[in-house]
């Protein structure tokens, strides 16, 4: 018969467990929210570097991460040391992955893949392991303030020693990498580089909450009856609570700035909440959560602002301001708006706050400036201006993440032929042969050659199924397709991104290209103007060009006979 005690530790690792697992779920999240807020040419590279980092991190983790931490507080040296067994490893292991992706997002855009793998790999043998090794996994009374004769450093759950630690991190990397091109006009002014999917921020914002009730809750454990059931209970409403007003927090002063509630620091500012109250979601009172919550949100936009426009630090997805600013503001905290009876002292405590947050600060950072450092002496640090003027998909990667045309790829708007019809091409009749006339190709039905014309217009995209109808009903279906962009008649309109405005005064369109010869061009042109006109500025142009010749190439054929 299983005794108490067996029961009681095989339902606390299972509780380990799912909830290490629910924290690995961040991932996708991170995945989602970093690609959402970069441009559509890099969404495939960012989506490697998340992978990368739980594989390449996991694994450095578990060989040296853990054994190096282990050393560093006095055990031994071997793979998972000092962990607890395997599942407390794995458990730890989450933790510190977190702590290595929130980098990515700083340096997203212009990082060399083999840069950031090879930083991750030094984050998770040896940077991260003595942050460790100095908060939670060093003995009672050792830690890095007790030895100073402070109270001991409280981060219940990673708010700085992961997301803390995590922002500064990114912030360095970003800085010494410098900014994407054209991220800055010559004389410094901010120019805005917009991310490619709103949908895939917000969805990945979501998906980073949901996970974060296994970075806090979790680590509260479950399955305790007597203190540990009331702490519980205090975690799953600070979190929450903190989650909500950050977003509060960080919309109201975007409302502020702008005068519109920006939909991207509302969805960051749910993240900042996060991390603020992550170090004291067990020593937090309800009002305490609440101003957390607000702080770490309204933060956000203007630490962000003074990041990029000051410091002129290009950090693409606001790593520092969610995860760094956010986790220090929370930590120090702590004192002030902790439960009764938790803090001794609140200047002892506050004390003790401050000099954790500089000393895991001060060791991130400095570690981290050596590293990029030399990746950048060595010319390893940054992509060349082509790759990233191309893409780090293509570059890095060899792959598009948005392929506009594939190989077989066909229009779904119901519009064209069926299995059953044939495209007639537009170069007269099948019985009307040409022949030679003193050098002068003639009809033989004796008119002269058709003349070639070229039909080509500039229309909303939306209206090129209609276009495409309208030609194959007056017996022009042959048709090239480009998407373009450009500016004409059509008001510039403008956008923002993270409460920054832009303008857009280049509009997207399609190009639509037709030669004709036995139908009249003009009744093309009439075709196309009626089937894509709105009213509206910005409806396009049509263009009728004379075509001096034209070559089939499978045939040779010339001239109408071409077409």
């Amino acid at each position: 018969m299983t005794d108490l005690a067996t029961a009681v530790e095989a339902i606390n690792n299972t509780w380990i467990l799912t909830v290490s697992f629910l924290i690995f779920f961040m991932h996708a999240g991170f995945a989602m929210l970093e690609a959402g807020q970069v441009r559509s040419k890099n969404v495939a590279n960012q989506l490697t570097k998340n992978m990368l980092t739980w594989a390449v991190g996991v694994t450095v983790f578990f060989l040296i991460g853990t054994g190096f931490s282990s050393l560093m507080t006095g055990g031994g040296f071997s793979p998972a040391a000092g962990a607890g067994g395997y599942v407390g490893w794995f458990y730890g292991a989450v933790f510190a992955m977190t702590a290595a992706t929130i980098v990515s997002g700083a340096v997203a855009g212009r990082a060399k893949l083999r840069a950031y793998i090879t930083y991750t790999f030094l984050l998770a043998a040896v940077i991260y392991p003595m942050v460790i090794a100095m908060t939670w996994s060093a003995p009672s009374g050792a830690g890095i303030t007790q030895l100073l004769g402070l109270p001991r450093f409280a981060d219940f759950a990673g708010g700085m020693i992961v997301h803390g630690m995590g922002g500064i991190a990114g912030l360095t990397a970003a800085a010494i990498l410098g900014p994407r091109m054209d991220r800055y006009s010559e004389d410094g002014s901010l120019n805005v580089i917009p991310g490619h999917s709103m949908t895939f921020a917000v969805l990945g914002t979501l998906m980073l909450c949901f996970g974060w009730y296994g970075f806090n809750v979790g680590t509260a454990g479950a399955f305790d009856l007597g203190d540990g059931a009331n702490t519980l209970s205090l975690i799953v409403m600070t979190t929450t609570i903190a989650m909500a007003t950050g977003a509060i927090g960080a919309a109201g002063v975007a409302y502020l700035k702008s005068g519109k509630v920006d939909t991207l620091y509302t969805a960051n500012g749910m993240l900042a909440g996060l991390a603020g109250i992550t170090a004291i979601t067990n020593t937090t009172s309800w009002w305490g959560a609440i101003v957390v919550g607000l702080l770490a949100g309204a933060q956000l936009p203007i630490v962000f602002e003074f990041v990029s426009e000051k410091l002129k630090i290009d950090d693409v997805c606001a790593v520092f301001p969610v995860h760094g600013s956010a986790g220090v503001l929370g930590t120090l905290l702590m004192p002030f708006v902790a439960v009764p009876g938790v803090v001794d002292s609140v200047v002892n405590q506050f004390l003790a706050q401050l000099v954790g947050v500089v000393i895991i600060g001060g060791w991130t950072l400095t570690a981290t400036a050596i590293i990029w450092y030399v990746f950048k002496a060595m010319g390893e640090a940054r992509v060349t201006p082509d790759h990233e003027q191309d893409g780090l998909d293509l570059s890095e990667h060899g792959v598009e993440t948005y392929p506009e045309f594939g190989g077989d790829r066909v229009a779904t708007d119901g519009f064209g032929p069926t299995d059953d019809e044939e495209i007639r091409t537009d170069g007269g009749s099948e019985d009307v042969e040409l022949r030679t006339d003193g050098g002068r190709e003639v009809r033989t039905d004796g008119g002269e050659e058709a003349d070639l014309k070229m039909v080509f217009s500039v229309v909303r995209p939306e209206k090129l199924g209609d276009v495409k109808k309208a030609l194959a009903e007056v017996g022009a279906p042959s048709l090239t397709v480009t998407n373009v962009s450009g500016r004409g008649s059509q008001p510039a309109k403008k956008g923002s991104w993270r409460g920054e405005e832009y303008t857009v005064d280049l509009h997207q369109k399609v190009k639509i290209e037709c030669v004709v010869a036995d139908v009249d061009a003009e009744e093309v042109a009439t075709a196309i103007k009626e089937a894509a006109a709105t009213g509206e500025p910005g409806d396009g142009k049509i263009f009728i060009l004379d075509v001096e010749d034209a070559i089939q190439v499978r045939t040779g054929k010339e001239g109408t006979e071409a077409v």
